[in-house]
């Protein structure tokens, strides 16, 4: 547990930032769209990160220099393009996306685009692979940190994606859905931004 704790402790702090990724298991827990496989798809791809961090792959960016330039512009312009999506959405209306539900997302695209924004963010593969990665090395039982980061994961994107469903009565109104596209559009912007300014 001396190990485990501080991994649930540290894989939960860097999650916990709204980022592209938790804005769309939050907008898919609110529709109650695929929210299973989608938090299944996050946590999992988590998992395999922490796994190759621990497992000493971060070294491997110091090899291929050119690979965290080409994961941030191939980034930054998915999420340019995500946000612009979700701006498009609000100023369509928030009435056709209160009542777009499961129709509106199936479930391939729905899933590609969960894969796009986690496996294309460089800042998951920092978090992940390189910083807990790192500082696995400093416990006594490096599994036993990954596997409470791992946990922290599962944890949290589960509980993202069905506790949105505690929000639905505020979502009630076609407003709250255009405030929340244009929210998620701002974020992923940001996010894109940010990372052409490194």
């Amino acid at each position: 547990m001396t190990s485990f704790l501080p991994g649930f402790a540290l894989g939960f702090s860097l999650i916990l930032a709204i980022g592209a990724q938790n804005a769309f298991v939050l907008r898919q827990g609110l529709r109650r769209s695929h929210v299973f496989w989608i938090c299944l798809t996050c946590a999992v791809s988590d998992a395999v990160l922490i796994a190759a961090g621990i497992g000493g792959f971060g070294s491997l960016a110091e090899h291929w220099p050119w690979f965290e330039t080409a994961m941030r512009y191939f980034g930054a312009a998915f999420l340019l393009w995500y946000g612009a999506r979700s701006f498009r959405a609000a100023r369509a209306g928030g009435e056709a996306l209160q009542n777009s539900g499961e129709q509106a997302v199936a479930f391939w695209p729905a899933l590609g685009t969960v894969l796009a924004l986690t496996w294309l963010n460089p800042h998951v593969y920092l978090d992940t692979v390189v910083l807990i990665g790192s500082i696995s090395a400093q416990y006594p039982d490096a599994l036993s940190f990954g596997a409470g980061a791992v946990l922290a994961s599962f944890t949290f994107f589960f509980s993202l994606g069905y506790g949105a469903g505690l929000l639905a009565p505020v979502f009630a109104k076609p407003r709250a859905w255009q405030i929340l596209e244009v929210g998620i559009g701002i974020v992923m912007w940001a996010l894109a931004i940010k990372l052409l300014l490194l």
